[in-house]
């Protein structure tokens, strides 16, 4: 049964703005997905409805196989929400947020080992207000984590974290989903998409308009991969050129480069190569996600939402 489903889900904001327009989509379980797209694609307001904070205008969606408009309650105890535009109050320290979250969801989770987990542990009892803007990020991220939920739904997880924040939140994502549980995200960080995700879908102006692996992506994109190779002696490029999927070769002195519009080839390439020349130095370049992006979204656009209520702005102290 697949963790998260949408049919034909649309949103209109007013007479003539469509913020997501027939999105059908389907999230395996275990999977970590990746909702990428451009300010202002749909993304926001597509977790919106999938956590009922906003009712479609059209279509339906389901989460771990309940209605998300009419089993939210029993949705939302099996789910953890790193939701975007959050705000901590004045009056609550770190710990007694993780308290109140696992309160809130009857868990039975240590919120010492919560906190140590997201890397605040030494500042728990400062107040969540008076934490820097990563420091929020590692706790409600460690709040999303409560419970051990099926699904963890994370809105730009690491906006405001330092390198050392995202390494641990990419680490802490890879863990939960190798124990099953299913991670959605969206996100305009190329990189980090690209560094933890079993699958991508591609939002551009409300509509789908990609979803597949990152290779599967490069391979209908018409996206090519380098492979350049360093030999001891001139290799030939007559026997690499008739190789399937090889679009190019060069060869300046000792050092072929071929380029392929299939990934899997790049090993043919070098056995080949090393047979003839014996192959001293690799160095492959494969088509870059941003490239990727700019080819689905024709470059996106930048700036402020125009999707309306495209947020999932809600205090955490709610």
């Amino acid at each position: 049964m697949p963790s998260i489903r949408t049919n034909g889900l649309t949103k209109q904001f007013g007479d003539d703005t469509i913020a997501v327009d027939s999105l059908d989509l389907t999230v395996e379980s275990g999977e970590i997905f990746g909702f990428l797209g451009p300010n202002g694609a749909g993304k926001s307001t597509t977790i919106n409805m999938l956590l009922d904070f906003i009712r479609p205008t059209d279509g339906s969606a389901q989460v771990l196989g309940m209605d998300v408009q009419k089993d939210t309650a029993a949705i939302r105890d099996r789910i953890g929400v790193l939701p975007e535009g959050y705000e901590f109050d004045e009056y609550l320290t770190g710990r007694e947020y993780v308290e109140w979250t696992i309160e809130t969801k009857a868990a039975e989770d240590d919120p010492d080992e919560i906190l140590e987990t997201v890397g605040i542990r030494d500042d728990a009892a400062r107040k969540a207000a008076s934490y820097s803007t990563g420091m929020q990020q590692r706790l409600a991220f460690g709040m999303a984590l409560v419970d051990d939920p099926d699904v963890l739904i994370l809105d730009e997880p690491s906006a405001g974290l330092d390198p050392n924040g995202i390494q641990r939140m990419r680490s802490i994502i890879r863990d939960r989903a190798d124990d099953g549980t299913t991670v959605f995200f969206s996100s305009h960080l190329l990189s980090e998409v690209e560094a933890v995700c079993d699958r991508v879908g591609v939002m551009n102006d409300g509509q789908l308009v990609a979803m597949d692996t990152i290779d599967g992506l490069r391979k209908k994109a018409g996206g090519r991969a380098s492979i350049e190779l360093k030999c001891e002696m001139q290799p030939a490029a007559e026997e690499i050129e008739a190789l399937d999927a090889v679009t190019e070769v060069i060869v300046e002195e000792t050092t072929l480069t071929a380029y392929c519009t299939d990934p899997s080839v790049k090993a043919d390439v070098v056995r080949r190569v090393d047979e003839q020349a014996n192959v001293v130095d690799i160095l492959v370049d494969e088509t870059s996600l941003e490239e990727l992006f700019n080819r689905y979204t024709g470059g996106g656009r930048d700036g402020t939402s125009t999707e309306g209520s495209d947020s999932t702005s809600r205090e955490a102290s709610v």
